[in-house]
């Protein structure tokens, strides 16, 4: 007994000796203003700064945008340690009075924009509103100082855009010209702009869902044209037929397989219907269209085409742009040509449904196609993904919709380039190298889809978009299962399972809430430099990593008193943690890139060090402290059981070990 109270009095002095060296070590942080340094707070070049808002390269064939000069704030923040640009000035006011922006980044020690009263030439706009300077760039003057034109003609294509000036008399001038009215900062602060945020995303999935379903509805109307031709009747060939067919009419081919000796152009709203199974084989009554290899073997080129119930095979495997196009960007040159089962050029709103396609290139490529319709289509792709193309392609396609839909093998089942406010739902991927690939495209809804084995990633968005809404997807053995960018997005209700790396969270100013990660050897990347966005209600279960922090300082991930469901996270419900009464929280916050947290789900004793005074106390100092908030992320709320029962389920890990 000796002993052990002699031990005890020992564990308890080196407890209090280890939260004296802490205790000492960082009082100098406290005494030093944190995101100061003592250093200057003078604008930097823009290019220096950690950049958010505005993006040009995804405002598509709108207008020439070269010359625009999107007006700019700089701020220095007190905890962070990035100069943070925003492209458009009312992005750092909505910025500001977002929940949880002074906690993540502090308090604004100063801010500059630019002055477009300094440059040789006045400030115009142009047909589209751009603002745009034809002499120097604008200077950088700090925000207090400077007066701002609200409410004016002036936008940039994301919309509505503020002017700043640091004379009055050029604000004025700008006023009288292009509207609007001279406020000073203190009143700007104040102004309401139409931004649309993550929770406009979360609240328009069902608007997509109807308007999609509105679209199906029109385009199908296609499938009951009065008038025949019947090929093998009426003309000897499909091409006969289709130029003695009336417009609005149908092109009956009946079952068996149609050699197609070269490429077949429908110019007119007529649809071709096959007598067969779309989806049968040869043996199985299907009407087929054989390409001889060399080429594409149908093209619809009319408003409200359509092409229903064939099959599709002989195409050719050219992947690669011919030498007639002149497009100046690379990556359409790239992957919107070549050969494919099913071309769309310049034709909206038309139809393709019940067709298989078997394709060395691509399947379906749709090219200024908008809101067209492809449903119930099987594309076979090459086995091996190197030597083939896209099943689906959208080039400068919006608003189309792909639904319903078996794309195996190939590239990537679908790729979308510039074609915003397209609907991708309830379809199987298998095979591909990425599932689902957006360049440049923002507005789409990707849902309800199921991926799996994809050899890089599911669901893969490039090139900083915004309002793209990715829900209820499960995704399954990827590279990496769920990879974001731009902004402003929503991403909800997914499900991956044994991947390398589940999600990562670089779209900004973004939602992420009720997924489910299991299995992974890392759950969630939080890799956007800046902690801007909200991640809730997401069920974290036996991946080896819950989380990591590639980049960045402390993202702090609950919102309204509740955070996530981590796997391993231990104490007691607490009622008060979030004052819902419903001890639906635990009492300790966890910190999944804390080396004790990271391992309470997976080593044995690791609970323990984790409830000692010193672990406690370094973890408190972490989350308060801005000199050791880098790369971090905390949880103040987490779940004591998971938020998604449902959808945990549908993995090999649905009972983990709950607090509650």
């Amino acid at each position: 007994m000796v002993v052990s109270d002699r031990r005890r009095s020992l564990s308890v002095v080196l407890v209090v000796a280890v939260l004296a060296v802490i205790l000492v070590g960082l009082g100098g942080l406290f005494a030093v203003d944190a995101g100061s340094g003592g250093e200057s707070t003078e604008p930097v070049p823009f290019h220096d700064t950690v950049a958010t808002g505005v993006v040009l390269e995804n405002a598509g064939d709108e207008a020439d945008l070269s010359e625009v000069d999107v007006p700019k704030a700089q701020v220095f923040y007190s905890q962070y340690e990035f100069v943070v640009g925003y492209r458009g000035v009312e992005r750092f006011v909505d910025a500001r009075d977002a929940p949880g922006h002074e906690e993540r980044f502090g308090y604004p020690l100063s801010v500059s924009v630019t002055d477009y009263g300094t440059s040789d030439d006045t400030v115009r706009l142009t047909e589209e509103g751009y603002p745009t300077l034809e002499g120097e760039s604008a200077d950088w003057i700090d925000a207090e100082s400077a007066v701002f034109v609200v409410d004016s003609e002036a936008r940039t294509p994301a919309g509505e855009t503020t002017i700043p000036f640091g004379d009055r008399e050029d604000a004025d001038a700008f006023a009288d010209e292009y509207g609007g009215t001279v406020v000073d900062w203190t009143d700007l602060l104040e102004h309401e702009f139409e931004i649309d945020d993550a929770d406009v995303v979360r609240d328009r999935v069902d608007q997509r869902h109807a308007r999609a379903d509105e679209l199906v509805a029109t385009a199908t109307t296609a499938r009951d044209r009065p008038g025949e031709v019947v090929v093998g009747e009426d003309a000897a060939t499909l091409e006969e037929a289709v130029e003695i067919a009336p417009a609005e009419s149908t092109v009956v081919v009946p079952a068996g397989v149609h050699e197609v000796p070269e490429e077949i152009a429908v110019d007119q709203s007529l649809t071709i219907r096959g007598q067969g199974d779309g989806n049968g084989t040869e043996t199985a009554a299907a009407t087929t269209l054989r390409g001889d290899g060399n080429g594409s073997v149908l093209t619809l080129e009319s408003d409200r085409a359509a092409v229903t119930d064939l099959r599709i095979d002989g195409v050719g495997n050219t992947t690669e742009p011919d030498g007639d196009d002149e497009s100046d960007d690379l990556l359409e040159m790239a992957y919107g040509q070549g050969d494919a089962g099913i071309e769309l050029d310049n034709a909206s709103n038309a139809l393709v449904e019940n067709v298989t396609v078997e394709s060395p290139a691509t399947g379906v490529l749709l090219r200024d196609a908008p809101e067209t319709v492809v449903r119930n289509v099987t594309v076979q792709g090459s086995d091996d993904w190197g030597d083939g193309y896209m099943a689906v392609t959208t080039i400068r396609s919006p608003d189309a919709l792909v639904e319903n839909s078996t794309l195996a093998d190939g590239r990537d089942g679908i790729y979308l380039h510039r074609s915003d406010g397209v609907v991708f739902r309830n379809n199987v991927l298998e095979n591909n190298r990425i599932g689902v690939h957006l360049m440049y495209t923002s507005s789409t809804l990707i849902a309800d889809n199921q991926i799996d084995d994809p050899v890089s990633a599911g669901i893969d968005v490039m090139t900083d978009p915004e309002h793209n809404a990715i829900v209820g997807n499960e995704i399954r053995n990827a590279s990496q299962g769920i990879l974001t960018a731009g902004s402003r997005s929503y991403v909800a209700d997914n499900v991956v399972t044994d991947t390398s790396v589940g999600l990562t969270t670089g779209a900004g100013n973004s939602i992420y809430e009720g997924n489910v990660l299991a299995g992974n050897v890392e759950g969630i990347q939080a890799n956007h430099i800046l902690p801007t966005n909200e991640v809730t209600g997401n069920d974290f279960v036996e991946n080896d990593d819950h989380a990591n922090a590639r980049i960045g300082t402390l993202r702090i991930w609950s919102e309204d008193g509740n955070g996530n469901f981590w796997h391993g996270a231990i104490g007691s419900p607490d009622a008060d943690v979030n004052g819902n009464g419903n001890g639906t929280t635990l009492e300790r916050s966890y910190t999944p890139t804390d080396p004790v947290d990271e391992r309470l789900h997976r080593v044995d004793g690791t609970p323990t060090l984790a409830h000692s005074p010193a672990t406690g106390a370094l973890s408190a100092f972490e989350g308060t402290v801005s000199g050791m908030r880098s790369e971090s992320i905390v949880d103040p709320a987490p779940l004591c059981e998971p938020a998604n029962p449902d959808l945990l389920e549908r993995t090999a890990w649905e009972s983990p070990e709950q607090a509650c």
